[in-house]
């Protein structure tokens, strides 16, 4: 029992010992440097406290990590494992400098590009993404979609802060999710692609970045696109999207959310849509991306294909 005669309850001890964080952007170079930092260092006897009250709180509120099911032994939000979370890494090598597609090859340095971007230029200008679609992520991901845990959304929103972090943009930008159907957003409760926009941008500094909510809506139901090739996901997705507010959308350059790129076919047609209502340019981030490592075969004489024109 505390002073006012409450009882000490799980969600009191989380508020008590749940560290705080703080994002800065730093300039560096043209690119952004994203740095998470505590609020301040604890002395011996605030960690004493704290090592104590953690000691407490796994007795009172026994609690297993819900992605490997391990005991979880310290106080957070995320009822998520610091050996999970740890496994989380962003996608390395070679990637294609206009949709993201990881690329096998030893002539891609000069120009990276995936063969599909060869042959048709994407509508978006650039999506990037912070990790691979599997593991410890799809499951972080499954996690706060499926289970409703949206304690994952700034977490998530902080996996786009590293994504974009090598990525020029303009200083001012209106944030955008992919929406979700009426029927499947009444069904989940919300939008995962809007909770992990609205984290995004409440880490940003700058009052350029907003997120709009209202102006790209979805106008049906689709078929899941799970199992469907990419042009069986374009016919799936045709007419699916509007603008309806488009005197917000008009001569902005928009940042499209999402939490998952697969083949970016859902991110093609909603940049199509966006553009055709008059936005300047779109850029694309996600949280994870769907990989299948492609390899381009070149001639050997080393000529390019040719780019087909949006």
């Amino acid at each position: 029992m505390n002073g006012t005669g409450d009882k000490l309850t799980e969600n009191s001890l989380r508020e008590i010992l749940q560290p705080s964080y703080t994002y800065s952007s730093k300039p560096h170079g043209s690119s952004k440097e994203v740095v998470f930092s505590s609020s301040g260092d604890l002395n011996r006897a605030q960690r004493a406290l704290k090592s104590a009250a953690q000691s407490l709180f796994s007795v009172l509120f026994p609690s297993d990590c819900r992605l490997c099911h391990a005991p979880l032994t310290s106080v957070s939000a995320l009822p998520v494992c610091n050996l999970c979370l740890e496994r989380v890494v962003p996608l390395s090598g070679i990637l294609c400098d206009l949709c993201g597609e990881k690329l096998i090859s030893s002539y891609l340095e000069a120009d990276p590009r995936c063969g599909l971007c060869r042959r048709v230029v994407p509508p978006f200008q650039k999506a990037v993404a912070y990790g691979a679609y599997e593991g410890s992520l799809r499951d972080l991901i499954h996690l706060f979609k499926y289970q409703h845990v949206k304690s994952a959304a700034p977490l998530l929103g902080g996996f786009l802060n590293r994504a974009l972090a090598g990525t020029s943009l303009p200083a001012e930008l209106l944030v955008v999710a992919v929406p979700l159907a009426k029927t499947r957003r009444r069904d989940r409760g919300f939008n995962q692609a809007e909770e992990i926009a609205r984290a995004f941008v409440r880490r940003q500094r700058s009052v350029g970045i907003e997120l709009n909510t209202g102006s790209l809506v979805r106008t049906r139901d689709t078929a899941s696109q799970t199992g469907l090739t990419r042009h069986q996901r374009r016919l799936n997705l045709r007419g699916a999207f509007a603008v309806t507010q488009p005197e917000r959308i008009r001569d902005r350059s928009i940042l499209l959310v999402d939490d998952v790129m697969t083949t970016g076919t859902t991110a093609g047609e909603c940049a199509r849509v966006l553009l055709r209502a008059g936005a300047k340019q779109v850029f694309v981030a996600t949280a994870a991306r769907a990989t299948k490592q492609a390899e381009i075969s070149l001639p050997e004489q080393g000529v390019w294909a040719k780019p087909a024109h949006a």
